[in-house]
């Protein structure tokens, strides 16, 4: 069986998507399938770079597959017009938030901002005239799930009991507790990030590739050959067993 190779959220880190990527194409080599859970953005400080390394990969007919995360969610929403915010934040909490990282992100496109008074308007059409078209219609076609050989790949999980047909994409996106407290098989094994986790880990049911790059960890992808699932860790394939 074909392998296929997954790359958790990456938030900015070029350098560390760069890593990951040398790593696949030492195992897989330049035709290797790859699939991106999402998040490409927040927090680091290479957004645009990274969403411009995929483009750019994909435009040269690499097989990259590219999910949506709720972050990348939070900036095509802010990139609207009017810009909107993302209805499944807390009450208070916006894409301007420390927490969240979308000023890194508006930072990474030249776009300036002072704190305290900088208007929402002015960002925004900062950004409408620095963003380039092509990164708009990059976050847009992200697609929420990738489903093949019986592996589901998805950025956040799924509600579980709940046919794929019928989840919504704030479930696929948002979802953490439920998913993770959920002990029982799935119809697919489930590779997901959202949640970061200190190293990747293998449940049984899911396996998590949010390794916390946002928190200076490392981007480590992972390899599905068949029913194993490898981690690759500087040049090797180490087991993740549940």
């Amino acid at each position: 069986m074909t392998p296929i190779y997954a790359i958790g959220d990456i938030h900015g880190h070029l350098d560390k998507l760069d890593e990951a990527l040398e790593r696949i194409h030492a195992d897989g080599g330049a035709d290797a399938t790859v699939v991106f859970v999402g998040d490409y953005v927040d927090r680091g400080a290479e957004s645009q770079g990274v969403i411009q390394r995929i483009i750019d990969g994909q435009t040269s007919g690499k097989n990259w597959v590219t999910l949506k995360g709720n972050h990348d969610r939070m900036f095509e929403l802010f990139l609207q017009s009017p810009p909107q915010h993302d209805p499944h934040l807390l009450l208070g909490m916006d894409w301007f938030n420390d927490r969240i990282g979308g000023i890194a992100t508006l930072d990474s496109y030249d776009i300036e901002i002072e704190r305290g008074v900088s208007r929402t308007y002015q960002i925004h059409t900062q950004a409408l005239e620095r963003v380039p078209a092509a990164h708009i219609a990059f976050l847009h076609d992200l697609k929420t799930h990738f489903l093949v050989d019986g592996t589901l790949f998805v950025h956040a999980g799924i509600r579980p009991g709940i046919p794929l047909s019928t989840q919504t994409e704030t479930d696929l996106l948002w979802i953490r507790q439920e998913f993770h407290d959920y002990q029982n098989d799935h119809e697919y094994l489930i590779v997901h990030g959202h949640t970061p986790v200190q190293n990747i880990t293998h449940y049984g049911n899911r396996v998590n590739i949010d390794g916390g790059a946002a928190y200076g960890r490392e981007l480590t992808p992972i390899v599905i050959e068949g029913a194993k699932v490898f981690a690759l860790d500087r040049g090797e394939r180490v087991p993740l067993e549940p």
